[in-house]
């Protein structure tokens, strides 16, 4: 019996090696300082929108209340990956313990699902903001977004429990060369000697439902507004609606279009090169576009975050 196959056997000690992409970088140094800066980045900016949206009361709505969840789930999700990846260059180690990796991918599980519905959560409000805006306080009230919230935390958290353990208790007997910077499921699953084409089934389908359902709802969403949009007379209000409406589906495409390649697409389009490439978008690029891509365009975040930059008291409680 090999080593890795005692290994295997002994999960507690087992471990992995993740080569990542600054093995394959002609100045490792120069992208460990990048992408230093894109997670400090990632951090200020959703801690800052974050901050902004707590502390400053005509930003306490419906709309900014899923912004904050997307920012935390985005300050959190860079955290599961960036930290390890940065350590690992700087210590001279890319070693990551079978229990540590568990812990990683049911992490990044969670949180994509959980973005993954909460971004149709989003969806849906545009549309009752644009489509119905006399019913909006009733249908978008404190207690449906607290529901919507919750339920989208709670789909994601299903998705990490349902392909968490599956993965990490396949045999691993092959190389334990994880040919990644972080332990994705469809990566760490390559290393198993055993037979994993049902699961690989059961994870597309279930990754399917997990875009397929948030995609129905978005698509749905945004064809309503299309509609109203073409409806409404006043030029103003539809390049509201339209700068609204754009600021989000800029993240949906840069979500979704990542998750789609890198679940739903068969094996033989993928390569180890590609797959870091698309999840560096989804894990490190999407997280520091959020809060600019929210903020720059979004008059109301513009004008609270210039009020705290000079200093004038933006920590106020919403008048009842």
């Amino acid at each position: 019996m090999d080593n890795s196959t005692s290994m295997a056997n002994h999960t507690g000690q087992m471990y992995f090696i993740l080569v990542g992409f600054f093995l394959q970088s002609k100045h490792p140094a120069i992208l460990c300082a990048v992408i230093f800066v894109i997670f400090l980045m990632a951090l200020s900016g959703n801690s800052i929108l974050i901050l902004l949206i707590h502390s400053t009361a005509h930003l306490h709505t419906p709309m900014y209340f899923f912004i904050s969840q997307l920012s935390l789930m985005d300050v959190m999700y860079i955290s599961v990956t960036v930290p390890k990846m940065l350590m690992d260059q700087v210590m001279g180690m890319n070693k990551i313990s079978a229990p540590e990796c568990g812990m990683q991918m049911f992490l990044y599980l969670t949180l994509g699902g959980s973005e993954f519905f909460l971004l149709a959560a989003m969806a849906y409000d545009h549309y009752v903001a644009i489509c119905h805006p006399l019913h909006y306080s009733i249908l978008m009230n404190h207690k449906v977004c607290l529901l919507l919230v919750s339920g989208c935390w709670f789909l994601g958290s299903v998705d990490g429990f349902m392909l968490t353990p599956v993965t990490m208790t396949f045999p691993f007997c092959r190389s334990r060369e994880i040919h990644h910077f972080f332990c994705e499921a469809p990566v760490v699953m390559k290393l198993s000697c055993s037979d994993t084409s049902l699961y690989e089934t059961l994870m597309y389908i279930c990754c399917v439902l997990m875009i397929l359902i948030p995609v129905t709802v978005i698509s749905s969403s945004y064809s309503f507004i299309l509609l109203t949009i073409h409806r409404m007379n006043s030029a103003e209000g539809r390049k509201k609606a339209f700068t609204t409406c754009s600021s989000h589906m800029t993240i949906v495409i840069l979500f979704y279009g990542a998750a789609v390649y890198t679940y739903m697409l068969p094996s033989s389009y993928h390569t180890p090169e590609k797959d870091m490439v698309v999840s560096v978008f989804y894990t490190i690029l999407t997280p520091v576009l959020n809060p600019l891509i929210y903020s720059l365009r979004n008059k109301d975040v513009t004008v609270a975050l210039r009020k705290m930059l000079n200093g004038e008291d933006v920590f106020q409680k919403t008048v009842k």
